[in-house]
């Protein structure tokens, strides 16, 4: 049973995190590498993360709320 009325708050940090390997998976997916080897040459050193993890984050970048906080962020660096 889903549980009404509670909404997870989608951190900065995490926001971040998703928009800066979706980049960097953005930039290696056009050479024509896997995701795995992606993920093992180019993600893996800086975040750590295992291969389950890598898809969860690829897909939270097409959550609403995901997409809402990383435009609200860089509409705030835009103040500076």
């Amino acid at each position: 049973m889903a549980k009404h009325g509670k909404q997870k708050i989608v951190g900065l940090s995490y926001v971040s995190r998703v928009e800066d390997i979706v980049r960097i998976y953005d930039e290696h997916a056009r050479s024509g590498l896997s995701n795995r080897e992606i993920l093992r040459r180019y993600i893996w050193p800086k975040y750590r993360i295992c291969e389950k993890t890598f898809y969860n984050i690829i897909n939270a970048s097409a959550d609403p709320r995901v997409i809402r906080r990383i435009s609200d962020a860089n509409r705030q660096l835009e103040l500076f």
